[in-house]
């Protein structure tokens, strides 16, 4: 039998989406954003950034390239969680909602940071009252997925251990009654990485 599957989520849960967002506004507009509100869950939020339109926006989305996506740096334990599950035995991979056109760009900078995850898995960025990533879930049937989204664990299959992760608490998304639908909650990647690994017998 194969390795046991863990699916993990990338923005947010394994690399800091909102920090390559800032330096993302640097490379558009010259200078580096102040920090308005350090726990807002959108980066948007979180930075003293204006909300652009026309052409500022049109420049600023370009630089969302095969650089940006290559280049975002790691968040904070995610490394080192994914090398105790890798170490365990479990096979990581990454599903990601991200255009199909930069997976290998994401595949890249998972390698570079030193992730043991060598499949990644593209899924649109649509969001219903179905995850967009569902079918890609349910196709490769992890033990676990892990997201800090809370509408991209709508629709998996029940065998499937949904885990989120609350990374940021002002404007999150990740409240209502489907919340207590999902089978375990946690601080970041650590967290989860070490209640995985007591919960199947791993010291």
């Amino acid at each position: 039998m194969g390795k046991k599957i863990i699916a993990l989520d990338a923005d947010g849960v394994l690399l800091d989406y909102n920090l390559a967002y800032a330096r993302a506004w640097q490379r558009a507009f010259g200078q580096y954003p102040s920090e308005k509100e350090p726990s807002a869950y959108w980066a948007i939020d979180r930075w003293n950034v204006a909300r652009l339109v026309d052409e500022d926006l049109a420049k600023f989305k370009r630089c969302f390239d095969e650089l940006f996506w290559s280049s975002i740096p790691a968040l904070g334990g995610a490394l080192e969680a994914c090398k105790s599950l890798d170490a365990a035995g479990f096979e990581l991979v990454c599903v990601t909602a991200l255009a199909a056109e930069f997976g290998v760009a994401r595949q890249e900078n998972l390698l570079r940071l030193g992730f043991p995850i060598h499949k990644v898995y593209t899924a649109n960025t649509d969001c219903t009252d179905r995850s967009p990533k569902a079918d890609v879930l349910n196709a490769l049937k992890p033990v676990a997925f892990v997201d800090d989204y809370l509408p991209f664990l709508r629709g998996i299959d029940n065998g499937i251990h949904s885990a989120l992760i609350h990374r940021s608490a002002t404007k999150s998304p990740n409240t209502g009654e489907f919340v207590c639908a999902v089978a375990s909650q946690h601080d970041d990647l650590g967290e989860f990485a070490r209640f995985w690994l007591a919960k199947n017998n791993h010291s």
